[in-house]
């Protein structure tokens, strides 16, 4: 799965959590998913578990609090994945 693919699965997984729709539609590697998209943390973790059972990985803790932004997410399912 190449990184347009991942960004692509990506935004499917997070877009019943986005609340600001203009920032979703402007989705980039830089758009932190609590500051732009206006998800709550409790929501982020739900993410976070979308990400494990789709890509079939498991994310640490730490890495877990990285994952604020799109970037981050993908340089953690690219690290854990490939």
């Amino acid at each position: 799965m190449n990184k347009e693919e991942r960004i692509k699965t990506l935004k499917r997984l997070i877009t019943p959590y986005v609340q600001d729709q203009e920032a979703f539609a402007a989705l980039n590697e830089d758009t932190d998913f609590i500051k732009d998209l206006k998800i709550n943390s409790a929501h982020l973790v739900d993410i976070i578990l979308d990400v494990e059972d789709e890509f079939d990985i498991e994310i640490e803790d730490e890495a877990m609090e990285q994952m604020m932004t799109v970037k981050a997410a993908l340089d953690v399912i690219s690290a854990k994945v490939d």
